[in-house]
């Protein structure tokens, strides 16, 4: 497939992230760094980058993990944040600049952009790599930007079956509404890289060598400590998300019947710590 090919395929979700999937996700930009803290943490751990060192964050996103790089990287170093989506990259320069970060980001679609050739010494990627139409090919251009010595880390989620941080929302949603039509396992999404040897695969074929997957589970903030706790919960499996996706056109009865549902469903996870569901994901790394 050609770059002008990929590009035209991962249209889709170019048009969703500059929509209303990004606005929304600007808007609740807080709210998900807070419950994908163990995640950024576990993946900044793993990609230990050094002052000095030459980084790109892959679907950047609002900045969260980049700015983190950043602070990693020092004065000496450059990160460089993309994403395809203007509303976010958007909130991220703005973040940078709040905090006189050197983060650089750039509107950018990292399975088709022109990168340097041997420009990073490290690819990192909270989330952003599972979106790919043409993962193969993706990965090939993003390796082509890789030093010889350097190394590829990123977290993606495991199965939906292991997530319960979406699949409680969502089993209690679909006590009202006709589930969704079953995508195929490999369409782009958050569960497109579930698979261990899909994802050797696409690495080992686009130029990696000692790929590893590991498993890391950790407890999701998702609705904060004290009486808001189910409240906030409800609001973000509302607004972000399959079910938010699911009640997009249904009157407003059933989207109260959905919410009550729901509600109902998330009190019982409610701890002293706050709201909290269950997460799964890998920790995928690879050296060039």
């Amino acid at each position: 497939m050609s770059k002008q090919d990929a590009t035209v395929a991962n249209a889709e979700q170019i048009e969703s992230w500059n929509g209303t999937t990004g606005v929304k996700w600007v808007a609740n930009q807080d709210r998900l760094d807070r419950m994908l803290a163990p995640f950024s943490r576990a993946l900044l751990d793993t990609a230990k980058v050094k002052t000095g060192e030459h980084v790109l964050d892959i679907g950047c996103g609002c900045g969260a993990t980049t700015l983190d790089l950043a602070r990693a990287a020092g004065t000496e170093g450059h990160v460089l944040g993309v994403d395809v989506s203007a509303p976010m990259v958007g909130r991220a320069q703005e973040r940078a600049g709040a905090e006189s970060s050197r983060a650089v980001f750039r509107i950018a679609d990292a399975s088709t952009y022109a990168f340097e050739p041997n420009a990073f010494d490290v690819l990192v990627s909270r989330f952003g790599v599972m979106f790919f139409d043409e993962p193969a090919s993706a990965f090939a251009n993003l390796h082509a930007a890789l030093r010889e010595t350097g190394r590829l880390a990123f977290v993606c989620w495991r199965g939906l079956g292991e997530n319960p941080w979406v699949t409680v929302p969502l089993r209690a949603a679909l006590a009202h509404i006709a589930p969704p039509e079953p995508s195929a396992p490999e369409a782009p999404g958050p569960f497109a890289f579930a698979d261990r040897d899909r994802v050797t695969s696409i690495l080992q074929h686009a130029g990696f060598h000692h790929v590893a997957l590991t498993p890391f589970d950790a407890p999701l903030l998702i609705g904060s400590a004290g009486p808001e706790a189910v409240e906030d919960g409800l609001q973000q499996s509302m607004e972000i998300g399959p079910v938010s996706r699911l009640i997009a056109n249904e009157a407003p009865d059933v989207r109260e019947r959905v919410k009550d549902s729901i509600r109902n469903e998330l009190a019982k996870y409610v701890t002293a710590k706050g709201l909290l569901l269950a997460g799964a994901v890998w920790i995928v790394t690879a050296e060039a």
